[in-house]
Order: C-alpha cells, then structure tokens, then sequence
C-alpha cells in the first residue's frame, strides 16, 4: 500500500506579504492618466522627430552659399554697433537673393529684419545693396553672385533696423512733383472715354514701370551730396505725367516749373548710375535729358 504523504501549505513569505499589501495600497492608474502619459511620449516622439529632420537638412559643403548680412538694431544695446553675420543656406536653382534672406531669419535668425512683400519685382519693397549694386532681393539670382554674397541696405539713407532703411524723404521728393494724373479738359460725354494716342501711349510707357523701390536714387551721387535734390524717380514721373497728352497746358507749365528749379533737373548730371541700376529698365537719364529740353523750349523767347 503506498503512502501518500499530505502536501503542506508553506508558509507566505515576509516579501510576498509586503508586495501584495502596497498593491492593494496603491490606487489603480486612471483612463485619464493613461491618457496624459500617452500624449506626453507621443510629444516628445515628435520633438525628436522634428529635431532629426532639422538635422538631416542642416546644409553642408558645396550645396550652401555663404551670406554676410549687415546688423543693426539701435534699440538693443548690445546690437548697436554695427557688423556683419554669417548665414550659410542651401542653394537650389532659382533660389534669390530674398529666398536666401527668408530661410536665415526662418531658421537661423529671427530678429534678421528686411522688408519683402509680393517677391515679383513689382512692389519695390525689397531694393538692397547686393555686392557693391542696388538691386532688388526677390529678382537676383543667387547663383549670378560671386561669394560671399554681402547684402547691405540702400547707401545714403537712414538704416532703422538691420536692412530697413527710411523711405519717408524719398516719398517726400516723389510728392513734390504731384505724381498723378491731373486734366482740365474732360471729354464732354458723361461715359465717353479721355483717350491717348498709341503713340503717345508708346513714349511714357517706359516711364510707367516704376516700382518706387528707391534704388536709382540711392545710387545718385547728386542725390547724396544734396537732399533737396529731386532724383531721378521723382523727375522720372513728373516725365510720365508732363508727356502725356491728356494733361491739361496749365497742368503741364505747372508741373514743369517744378522740376526746372534749383533743386530739379539741372542738378543731374548725366551719369547714368540710375539708369543702370533701375530694375525694370527705365532710361531714366534719357527722360530728365527730354525735360531739360523742354525747359529749354519753354523759356525761348523771339523779340
């Protein structure tokens, strides 16, 4: 007969005794808890995320170009002093002047201040002094400078922050010659059209692309050496508007004896500098020539 021995029950250890007491102590993890922990690893999964895609774009070797912008910020003390700093960025076919000043402020610096608005050459706002020549951001090409490419703001104006100069003396000398269209000598027809000859239209259309960017009067050595100076753009439009037909001859003497005086077009001196900065091609040195002569013409007198 075999003999079964009876198991006995061993004793709970110390350990297993204290292990269930502070599980039953503990309060269960609530959905809510879950919930917040979730999103906390899911976040920082993210940033690293974020962070190794900004590394693997970080540029390197031959795919960047080295810019060296001018600071200057009058309102940080330590930022006072002029200087210039370094940004390489990554070039890519097509990439501008202003494509390579909006990815430093975006990724490297974002206290860099410039102005830009619709990057077709066609608001003016972006004029700066690229490699020694006034020039528009958003229409030159990286890849037609030489390195590094230094970008200043306009000479012979007034630098408020970085590449931001003041305009107001320049709107100021565009004001004085009265830049729009004024007429005493209306079509007689309530919806009858004022019309323009094609060839009248064809002499002042160069003179309409004016963008009022300011380059051609920051190049202008008269210009910086005599404030009163009209300039080239505001002469520049009191030509559009003094040749076209359908202004008014008291309109046109008026407007005439405004760029003849002291400070007006006798004070050009034919160097050509504004025509050969002048983004949409103006010949501005051809039309205060044409207005010269017609002040010329004007104070002929035959006794």
């Amino acid at each position: 007969m075999s003999t079964q021995v009876p198991e006995t029950e061993e004793p709970e250890t110390e350990t297993e005794t204290e292990s269930e007491t502070e599980t039953e102590a503990a309060p269960p993890t609530s959905a809510a808890q879950q919930r917040r922990e979730r999103a906390k690893r899911d976040r920082a999964a993210e940033r690293e995320r974020e962070r190794q895609a900004e590394e693997d774009a970080t540029p390197t070797g031959d795919d960047t170009y080295h810019l060296k912008v001018f600071r200057y910020d009058p309102e940080v003390p330590e930022k006072q002093e002029p200087r210039f700093d370094d940004f390489h960025v990554p070039f890519e076919q097509g990439m501008t002047v202003l494509d390579a000043l909006i990815y430093a402020r975006d990724r490297y610096d974002s206290s860099l201040t410039f102005r830009h608005s619709c990057r077709q050459a066609i608001c003016g706002s972006d004029a700066l002094f690229v490699n020694g020549r006034q020039r528009l951001g958003c229409k030159t090409q990286l890849s037609d400078l030489d390195e590094p490419v230094r970008v200043e703001p306009l000479p012979h104006q007034d630098v408020l922050k970085d590449l931001v100069v003041d305009m107001e003396h320049f709107y100021d000398q565009m004001e004085a010659v009265e830049p729009y269209f004024q007429t005493n000598d209306l079509p007689e027809g309530e919806l009858e059209e004022q019309r323009q000859s094609r060839e009248n239209r064809e002499k002042i259309k160069t003179s309409t692309r004016c963008i009022w960017c300011g380059a051609c009067m920051s190049s202008c050595n008269i210009a910086a050496g005599n404030n009163e100076y009209l300039g080239p753009a505001a002469i520049n439009k009191a030509y559009r508007f003094y040749m076209d037909e359908r202004e008014g001859e008291d309109i046109r003497r008026q407007r005439l004896e405004i760029i003849e005086r002291e400070n007006g077009v006798w004070r050009c001196q034919t160097q050509f500098s504004c025509t050969e900065v002048c983004p949409k091609d103006i010949p501005l040195t051809e039309h205060i020539q044409s207005l010269k002569r017609e002040a010329v013409k004007n104070n002929l007198k035959f006794w």
